[in-house]
């Protein structure tokens, strides 16, 4: 009796193990069948996560690129300014066209200092500006306001409000022309003078 409990719980043993191993590859199947479902919307989404990481990755050296040319920009025109400020500390009456002469030969070095290229090397640009200067005396004011062509200051003001820039026109009068001109340099000489 005791062999045909044994032969028994063998054969239900077995049993359960076999209704075990089928509803265990009954469970793989259907995991396999959803992983294989969802494979697709998987790949999608991937591909959709890679175009936007592209998309963001170009945006991104976009705005690494438009920001070097801002600080190109802003480091330029601080040059620009610390030039012509210089040129006006140092009395030039034509700062735009000593500017204009002079900005290529100054540059920023290394360590964000200005300084000019010579052919004798690097100087400090502000010694370059007043040697600069010192060379070209034709931008400083004139030392004597009067000369040829120079209408007397008494003159001048009693002509200088009479300038009507409507009447500057092409075909105007020899004499007309010149009385305007002459009307035009005592403002620039008075405003030069601070008058």
């Amino acid at each position: 009796m005791e062999q045909a409990q044994s032969e028994e719980m063998r054969t239900s043993g077995s049993q359960t193990e076999d209704i075990r191993s089928v509803v265990r590859s009954a469970i793989e199947e259907y995991l396999d069948l959803q992983k294989r479902a969802s494979e697709p919307a998987y790949k999608a989404e991937l591909e959709e996560e890679r175009k936007r990481r592209e998309q963001l990755e170009r945006r991104l050296n976009e705005l690494v690129e438009e920001n070097k040319r801002s600080r190109q920009l802003a480091e330029e025109s601080d040059r620009h300014a610390q030039i012509k400020s210089e040129l006006q500390r140092l009395g030039v009456s034509k700062v735009d066209l000593a500017f204009r002469i002079v900005k290529d030969d100054i540059v920023r070095a290394a360590d964000g200092t200005l300084v000019a290229k010579t052919p004798e090397g690097e100087r400090n640009f502000r010694e370059f500006l007043s040697s600069f200067v010192q060379e070209n005396p034709e931008f400083l004011p004139a030392r004597i306001a009067g000369g040829s062509g120079v209408v007397s200051p008494a003159r001048a003001s009693s002509g200088a409000a009479g300038i009507d820039l409507e009447r500057i026109r092409p075909g105007m009068s020899r004499e007309e022309l010149q009385r305007i001109r002459e009307q035009i340099s005592q403002v620039a000489l008075q405003s030069l003078r601070g008058e």
